[in-house]
């Protein structure tokens, strides 16, 4: 599972972020009711294909650039009522904003690259809901841990799913690209705005309440590698990493509130790609890390 978790996780980065003001705290308005359950897929139906895919991380540790990357598409969807039903290119934040993306990053340098300019980009071999976009991620799929069950895809380490190096970052779309996503300087979508951060619990909720999902990184401990379903909290194992994933919603099932987070281990791990982690408690530190751009942030489309 290391090999996986490649997100910076130490606060002290984005403390820096938040001092120099390339990251702006926000704090809970005790103005707006927050609902006992919330989900953003149902939410906001128009985004439900953009927010629902989940994608795979393949055998490299990513997942910082995936967690930003999808968060990222699903604001611009929500922001632009679903104007544009495209995706994020994953291949390019992973590999353009850092030299050696399998090898970890940080989510607020990830927002840093995609507010200047990201490309489209679906999953491995064109296999998610959006395609024909300029650079689908070219490492493939694998299972992650847990049950086989119908999961088609080989295990981490097997033929077809070995350790990954970072290729270099692209600077063409791919050749399956179709237009208006195939040429690769005229597909950079950008935003203006803040990037926020969340003070606390309700902070995040009303974030996810009014622009969406946001990406936010956790401490691993080794009994997470055996979630298949329910509401995951630490109970045994050694510290394993940092790991970067998706708030998407919460809720409340007999008596323990949880947060619903989207993961990067393809759709066939745990609960449909999703899993429940305990809210409230700051669980592996979930809650002192969630980030996106501004509920506020205008987003512009090269195609608009």
């Amino acid at each position: 599972m290391k090999d996986l978790l490649g997100a910076n996780t130490n606060h002290d980065e984005l403390k820096e972020a938040v001092a120099n003001g390339a990251v702006k705290m926000v704090h809970y308005n005790s103005s707006i009711a927050i609902p006992d359950s919330f989900d953003s897929e149902t939410n906001w139906p128009k985004c439900a294909s953009i927010i629902g895919d989940i994608r795979d991380q393949s055998n490299c540790g990513c997942c910082w650039a995936f967690g930003t990357t999808s968060a990222a598409s699903d604001r611009f969807c929500i922001s632009t009522d679903a104007s544009e039903l495209v995706t994020f290119s994953a291949q390019d934040v992973c590999f353009c904003s850092s030299f050696n993306g399998c090898g970890g990053g940080f989510t607020g340098s990830a927002f840093n690259y995609i507010q200047k300019g990201v490309v489209t980009g679906g999953q491995y071999n064109n296999t998610g809901p959006t395609q024909d976009l300029c650079l689908a991620f070219s490492l493939p799929h694998c299972h992650h841990h847990g049950p086989q069950g119908s999961d088609p895809y080989p295990a981490e380490g097997d033929v077809g799913c070995e350790t990954q190096s970072s290729p270099r970052c692209p600077r063409e779309c791919d050749d399956n690209a179709k237009a208006p996503h195939d040429v690769h300087k005229e597909d950079k979508y950008t935003f203006s705005g803040d990037i926020n951060s969340y003070s606390s619990v309700e902070a995040i909720q009303q974030a996810i309440m009014t622009g969406g999902p946001i990406a936010t990184a956790f401490t691993v401990y080794d009994d997470f590698e055996n979630y298949v379903s329910g509401i995951y909290h630490h109970v045994s194992g050694e510290e394993a990493g940092g790991h970067a994933v998706r708030f998407v919603g919460w809720g409340e099932e007999d008596g323990t509130k949880y947060w619903k987070v989207a993961n990067s281990w393809n759709p066939y791990w745990g609960e449909g790609g999703y899993f429940r982690i305990v809210r409230g408690t700051n669980e592996g530190s979930i809650e002192d890390q969630g980030i996106a751009p501004a509920d506020d942030a205008v987003w512009t489309s090269p195609h608009a």
